[in-house]
């Protein structure tokens, strides 16, 4: 027998697990069930694929048993199994990626936090909630020898050698003196119920019964339907069952949005069931994300963790595809290149987008809160998606200059007046402050919409766009906007003043103008059509584009506005330098930018005050 510590996130996760989430202990059961349901599913995957196990005799069965008078609780299996150093590392680390992130986000909200310990692959600790002690068993499908685990929750685990007849995992659950509710027959049947009643797997529960004094009676009953709920016709099919499905394949206490069952036949045979949860998954947006979709082959689990299956824009689909026309045995690697995958994906990715843009036409409010969650990883299928691209712009939503609501293309384009041709955009981080923006002060005045883009992915998904329903799509800061002003005469007019304040500003703009969209504001900043803007710049920036040089703006300034009135009245041009310093630094400001000397700028500014009292 030998000693190990556990690792640091583990023992944290095990102290939230004893004293934050007892509410919700049940999920124990479901997250035992479904490790079993895996190991199950990698074994059947061995038996066809590796010519190792294809001789391999086994019984795909899940078996609960329940010993009242020792207060155990046994979840047995007859899967795939653990080695000595594979019971180490699943069950005395967190293999997976950023688990110091994902411990840091446990709340002690017991319904939030037993949604994240399913997702995060962590569910075995769950056991925990209920029992002081855990042994677990295992041998390894192909081995002779077998091993055990046994932990109290301390700091520490046992691994000792043992003897297992059969290949396959047992764990032996000996429960809390108040946890003995989990020993009722009725408890667990109503837990399997909702949560493993279609696991594609028999779960037998052993008991003894006293049937007369003196005389008891030990049955084994299959508790569970054991059916492919996605194989079913989906009239034999309840609504409930459809969210429980969910909820044991996702690991999520809440009903999806919706679900989608399709059944293909013809000269592709295949099911699909897809599910859209309400919550984000918790790696989203990590790079190493876990697939949400689940690969059969005629109810044979293949993989859990292609993420060619569906595009990573939807990679917060949940759910199952069962393809008949493959053979059983294709290899993991051949997947991405099947042609028959290839097919089902397209038709999958469109019936996806089609389902949630019914959602969209028919519960807006729905639609909504689906798309405050993932209408950020919608947008980056604008990046890449081709052949959906019509689709996926009719599912985008924005902000905009002149409603409260939030609108789709469609619906701007509707609202257009007949001489405007072109829809108008602006980006940035604050929605507030893009109101306010002095950019589209010309645009309010003309009654003209403005999209208000605020998500940080905005300023490279938009412009990738480039048009809707031959509309094209226009930054509201780019010097290519168009007016029916004529500032020729202005130009003349200012053109001493224009000189000055390109040369004293020659290290930080690109020119100077007199600009037509101003109508409250002194200055604001625009890029010459080809230029990234600033918001551009800072997202390349992040991408790792770190030696580009920078980019001057085009600074515009506001004829009428009383400061140039007066610098003209006046011929003041002693104090231009000062002035241009500070109408560029506002500009900065008023579009989210940071001044990079700040204390000069409050020179400025103090010397400037000081001069007019």
């Amino acid at each position: 027998m030998s000693k190990h510590e556990f690792q640091t996130e583990v023992t944290q996760l095990l102290d939230l697990m004893i004293h934050s989430l007892y509410s919700n202990k049940e999920i124990f059961l479901r997250e035992l069930i479904s490790n079993s349901s895996d190991a199950l599913d990698k074994l059947n995957y061995l038996a066809i694929s590796d010519d190792k196990f294809k001789d391999l005799k086994y019984e795909p069965k899940i078996e609960i048993k329940v010993d009242k008078e020792k207060k155990i609780l046994t979840i047995s299996d007859s899967g795939i199994g653990m080695s000595k150093d594979e019971l180490i590392k699943n069950l005395g680390t967190i293999a997976k990626s950023g688990t110091k992130s994902f411990v840091e986000k446990l709340s002690g909200d017991a319904k939030k936090d037993s949604s994240l310990i399913g997702q995060f692959g962590v569910g075995f600790y769950s056991a925990f909630m209920v029992a002081k002690k855990v042994v677990v068993e295992s041998k390894k499908a192909g081995s002779k020898s077998a091993s055990s685990w046994i932990s109290e929750a301390g700091g520490e685990y046992e691994i000792k050698d043992s003897k297992k007849e059969n290949h396959g995992t047992t764990i032996e659950l000996h429960l809390k003196d108040d946890e003995v509710e989990f020993l009722e027959s009725y408890r667990l049947k109503s837990i399997i119920e909702k949560y493993s009643n279609h696991i594609p797997f028999p779960i037998f529960l052993e008991e003894t019964k006293e049937v007369e004094e003196g005389k008891s009676e030990t049955t084994n009953e299959q508790i569970n339907k054991a059916s492919a709920l996605w194989r079913m016709s989906k009239s034999e099919i309840k609504k409930e069952e459809y969210n429980d499905f969910y909820k044991s394949i996702s690991h999520d206490s809440e009903d999806p949005i919706l679900y989608s069952h399709t059944k293909a036949e013809g000269t592709l045979e295949y099911t699909t069931l897809f599910y859209i949860p309400k919550t984000a998954p918790m790696d989203l947006f990590r790079v190493d994300y876990q697939s949400g979709i689940k690969l059969y082959v005629k109810r044979v689990f293949i993989t859990d963790d292609d993420k060619e299956l569906l595009p990573t824009y939807l990679r917060f689909v949940r759910g199952i595809i069962d393809v008949e026309d493959l053979p059983l045995n294709v290899s993991r690697e051949l997947l991405q290149q099947n042609v028959i995958l290839a097919k089902v994906k397209k038709a999958s990715v469109k019936k996806i987008l089609s389902e949630l843009k019914k959602l969209k036409n028919k519960d807006f409010e729905a639609y909504k809160s689906f798309y405050s969650v993932f209408g950020k990883v919608l947008k980056e299928g604008i990046m890449g998606e081709f052949e959906n691209r019509d689709l996926l712009l009719e599912l985008l939503l924005f902000k905009s200059s002149s409603r409260d609501e939030l609108i789709d293309l469609e619906q701007y384009k509707e609202a257009m007046g007949k001489d405007q041709k072109e829809i108008y955009y602006i980006t940035g981080e604050s929605a507030s402050m893009l109101k306010n923006s002095p950019l589209i002060e010309g645009f309010n005045e003309k009654n003209i919409e403005v999209l208000i883009l605020d998500d940080e992915v905005d300023t490279i998904v938009i412009p990738n766009i480039g048009q809707y329903k031959e509309l094209p799509l226009t930054a509201a800061n780019s010097a290519s906007v168009k007016s029916d002003t004529d500032t020729k005469e202005l130009d003349e007019k200012y053109a001493e003043i224009l000189v000055k304040m390109k040369e004293e500003l020659k290290d930080e703009v690109k020119d100077v103008k007199i600009s037509s969209r101003l109508k409250k504001s002194p200055t604001c900043l625009v890029y010459d059509k080809e230029d990234p803007d600033f918001a551009m710049q800072q997202m390349l920036k992040q991408m790792g584009q770190t030696d580009m040089p920078p980019v001057k703006p085009i600074l515009e300034i506001n004829a009428d506005h009383e400061i140039f009135t007066k610098l003209l009245e006046k011929k003041d041009f002693a104090s231009i330098k000062n002035v241009s310093l500070i109408l560029l630094d506002l500009a900065k400001l008023s579009e989210g930018m940071k001044i990079e000397d700040s204390s000069d700028f409050a020179d400025r500014v103090n010397k400037l005050v000081a001069g007019s009292l």
